[in-house]
Order: C-alpha cells, then sequence, then structure tokens
C-alpha cells in the first residue's frame, strides 16, 4: 500500500491533537462525560493507530459526575511533551482548565489538576518556549457558559504548568475579522521566530481552519484561512494538531462532524508557502487519498472493537456513561462480562444511567453482535445491546412478572422522556439470547436476534443520533428497578463487530 485513505480513524475521536516522541506518535481526544477519559491512541505512521490507555480513571468532582452529563467534562485536550513528560490540558466549560502530566504514555498519570478556575474557559493549549524559558497558554470561550465566543485569550504560564501568572490578554477576536464567527479550538506553536495559532473558526457544520502569526505572543496578529471543504465531500473540516516526522514531512490531523458518527480524523499533508504560511491538503482543500507519510511501513491496526472479556474484565474501548462503582462488573475465572442489574428509578430511560459500558459507534456499515444470558430471578430485570444519543434504541432480555424472561425491544426518540415499545415481546425459554444490530448508511439500524431458533429481525428501523455535537455510542447494560437486596446480574460474551 503506497496511499492511505481518509478518514484515518472513522469513528467519534473529536477533537484531536497528536504530538510526536522520537519515532512514536501519541494522539488524545474529548470524551466528555465517560469515565475512564482522556483516551490514548499510538501510532508509528500517522495512519494506523491502536488504543493504548487513557490519561483519567474518572472525573473530579466525583460527584458532578455520579450521573451522565453527556456533552460536559473533557473537552478538547491539547497533548504535549515537555521536560521528559508528557502533558495534557483540557477545559471543562463548568469548572475552568485542568492538567495531568506522567513520564511516559502510560502513566502514571497525575491526578487532574485545576490550572485556571472559571466558566466557559475551553480548548486550552500550552507552549513552553524552548528559546526563552517562557511558558504560555491560550483558549476559547463557550458562550454558554461566560456569555462571550469568538475570541482567544492568552495567559503567560509558569513553567511547572501549574498556574497561569496574568488575568489574560485577549490576543485575537474574532468579531473584529470579517466574517469569521465561533472561533474555537486553537493550538500553540513556536516556527521560524513566529508564534503560531492554529484555530477553526464558522462552525462545525461548514466551518473552515484558520493559521494566526506573530512575532510575540500577546500579538498583533495576522490571519489566513488555510483549510476549507470547497468542493470536496469534507465538511467543515476542523480542529487539529501539527506533527513533523522524523524525515522533516509535516502533518496536520483534524476532525469532520459527521452527525450520529460523531467526530472522524483526517490527516492531511502540509507545507510552508513561499509566503512563510502554512498550505494544508490539497492546496487548501481537504484530500480523500493521499502518498502515505515517508514512515517505516506499518501493519494495518485500528483500535479495538471486539472483546471476549477475559475473566470478566474489558477492553480499554470501553468506558462508563459516568464515574463507576464498584461491583458494576465482576471478575471471574471464565470468559464473559458480568454485569450486574444495577437497581435505578430511572430504568425506563438509558440516558439517566451512569452504568452503561459503550463504546464508540463505527463510522462504516457494520453488524453488531454479543451473546446474553439474564442470571436474575427480580421481575423487571434486564439487560441488553444499546445504540445511545438524544434518541434510543436497545433488544436484550427482560424478567416478567410471571417469571418467564423475554426477548424486548425498546426505543425513544429524544423529546420522549421514556422507552416503549418497538417490538412484541417474545419468549426466551433458556433465559438467553444472541443479539444483533446492522447499522447501515446513515447510521440506519436494523435490530435482530436468535432464541436458538435462527436471526429474527425485530421492529422497525431506528436511525441513531448523536448526543448534540458527540457522537452515538453502543452500549451494554443490566438493570433492575428499585428495591431491596441484590437483583442478579447478566452475562454478555463473544463482542464481535463485523463490516458489512
Amino acid at each position: 500500500m503506497t496511499t492511505y485513505t481518509n478518514p484515518i480513524l472513522n469513528a467519534d475521536w473529536s477533537d484531536p491533537d497528536v504530538v510526536r516522541v522520537g519515532d512514536d506518535f501519541y494522539l488524545t481526544a474529548s470524551s466528555f462525560g465517560r469515565a475512564p477519559g482522556l483516551p490514548l491512541l499510538h501510532s508509528r505512521d500517522l495512519v494506523n493507530w491502536t488504543l493504548i490507555g487513557h490519561a483519567v480513571d474518572h472525573l473530579d468532582p466525583a460527584e458532578e459526575f455520579a450521573a451522565p452529563r453527556h456533552d460536559c467534562g473533557v473537552w478538547a485536550p491539547s497533548l504535549r511533551h515537555h521536560d521528559d513528560r508528557f502533558w495534557i490540558f483540557w477545559g471543562d466549560p463548568d469548572q475552568g482548565i485542568f492538567q495531568v502530566n506522567a513520564p511516559e504514555i502510560r502513566g502514571p498519570w497525575t491526578r487532574p489538576h485545576l490550572v485556571k478556575e472559571g466558566k466557559g474557559l475551553i480548548d486550552p493549549c500550552p507552549l513552553w518556549d524552548d528559546e526563552t524559558g517562557e511558558a504560555y497558554l491560550v483558549h476559547a470561550w463557550a458562550k454558554s457558559r461566560s456569555g462571550v465566543k469568538n475570541r482567544l485569550t492568552g495567559h503567560r504560564m509558569h513553567p511547572d504548568g501549574t498556574e497561569l501568572l496574568d488575568e489574560g490578554k485577549l490576543i485575537v477576536d474574532g468579531d473584529r475579522i470579517p466574517g469569521w464567527f465561533t472561533l474555537e479550538g486553537p493550538k500553540l506553536y513556536r516556527h521560524d521566530g513566529w508564534f503560531w495559532i492554529l484555530a477553526p473558526a464558522g462552525g462545525v457544520e461548514t466551518g473552515w481552519q484558520g493559521a494566526f502569526r506573530s512575532r510575540e505572543f500577546f500579538g498583533p496578529y495576522e490571519e489566513k484561512i488555510v483549510l476549507e471543504q470547497r468542493d470536496t465531500d469534507v465538511n467543515g473540516p476542523h480542529q487539529g494538531g501539527w506533527v513533523r516526522t522524523p524525515s522533516g514531512e509535516d502533518w496536520f490531523l483534524h476532525f469532520q462532524q459527521r452527525g450520529a458518527y460523531g467526530r472522524v480524523v483526517h490527516l492531511q499533508p502540509m507545507r510552508w508557502g513561499a509566503d512563510g504560511w502554512p498550505v494544508l491538503g490539497d492546496d487548501g482543500a481537504p484530500v480523500a487519498v493521499h502518498p502515505l507519510p515517508d514512515l517505516p511501513p506499518q501493519p494495518p491496526a485500528a483500535p479495538a472493537t471486539d472483546d471476549d472479556f477475559p475473566g470478566g474484565r474489558f477492553g480499554r474501548q470501553w468506558s462508563w456513561t459516568a464515574n463507576p462503582h464498584d461491583g458494576w462488573a465482576t471478575q471471574h475465572s471464565g470468559d464473559g462480562l458480568k454485569l450486574a442489574c444495577v437497581r435505578s428509578a430511572d430504568a425506563h430511560d438509558l440516558r439517566k444511567l451512569p452504568n452503561i459500558l459503550t463504546q464508540r459507534l463505527p463510522g462504516t456499515p457494520c453488524a453488531v453482535e454479543v451473546e446474553l444470558r439474564l442470571d436474575s430471578a427480580e421481575p423487571g430485570a434486564r439487560a441488553g445491546l444499546a445504540v445511545l444519543g438524544d434518541a434510543f434504541g436497545w433488544i436484550g432480555l427482560q424478567r416478567g412478572t410471571d417469571g418467564e424472561v423475554h426477548v424486548v425491544h425498546r426505543f425513544a426518540e429524544a423529546v420522549a422522556e421514556k422507552e416503549r415499545d418497538a417490538e412484541h415481546a417474545r419468549l426466551a425459554p433458556e433465559g438467553r439470547v444472541r443479539l444483533r444490530i446492522e447499522i447501515g448508511a446513515g447510521a440506519r439500524c436494523r435490530f435482530f436476534y436468535d432464541v436458538g431458533e435462527g436471526l429474527r429481525p425485530s421492529g422497525p428501523v431506528f436511525a441513531a443520533t448523536p448526543w448534540r455535537w458527540v457522537g452515538a455510542l453502543l452500549g451494554l447494560f443490566a438493570l433492575a428497578p428499585t428495591g431491596p437486596g441484590h437483583a442478579g446480574a447478566a452475562s454478555f460474551t463473544q463482542f464481535r463487530i463485523t463490516s458489512l
């Protein structure tokens, strides 16, 4: 293979940033309200990536994320390597700017440190200037929390990354640039005697990628649009990071908003024009296919999706919809995921449940399968496989008041306050079922089940939806109505995602 095809990460790896250390490239992305958060990906060729861990195991303050906050939490992180340590800065729009750091990418990572408290402080990016020893930080603003947006604020930062040394200065005012709006997601660099800020504007659906440069950190900055859709299929190329290979090639990673699939990641070639400005893609338009980076060939790789749950442990691709509790998943000597049927007053609405184990919805047509056994005698106990967003649909097993186990298929529209049946219940005589969801073009989902008589279709088509700007998720869950005592468990085995 001599070329690659975009997107290189075809799932919701939102707001990516990238750094090179030696021959290795590392990437992180937004994880919002899920735990663990701040995913860490690794590549040797910028095209084939694997998920190697997370930088935070739970979100702080813990009580704020005891219940799902799907589009809050960890927004738009920046990943850097300085002073022999990895650093990640991110904004929580309700709390402020946080930082973690570690001697190795796999950790151990420090506990999150609040660098600057404040509402609406988002998309922070640090810079350590090796020429002067100074440290800086730039961030954007969320109007929903602060009342302002379309501007970038710069600070001097203590070199140890623990605090900002001033109140900040407005260094780029998007309202003063004709036609620019929703300026956000800045990434800060030093190159060729200039301070560079690469930042998108215009909104994620239809916007563009801009570049700003100044001889002094606090400005004045001049601007230029360096990547936009033009006549391609890549709407609103947006928000990412610049990285240079050992041989001196420059590359830019960014996302594209794709509805229910979330923000998929593209790789653009980058060079410096005669005027000193960066040229991204094909003279400013996104590329679909391009020669591979000049890096040693690597075998095909992608973040894991399948899972046999050895010893009851789930892989790195899974995260909970809120901070987890002990006992939600039980380790054991065999294979298979054993989830406790957690009692909840919100059993009628999966969007409110913290104990759903999720992974990203693939961006290409696929089939998702898992085998399920319900080990609960509790009437109303249920477990299943779900597609989650503002709307949700799920198929699984439920124990009835008559003691029998049935296959049930339910859904809820985005505006609905609780789920309802998508199909009549069917008896599952042995309390087990094989579940399948086929996800076609446009994230249209069809549900199937097999209780030993072959696959049977269930209900009408369901169109997956995002959570605002967060892509739809696949989820496994077990729950029960409120009541006393333990409500039993459910076992999931052989989780598979195959291309269609």
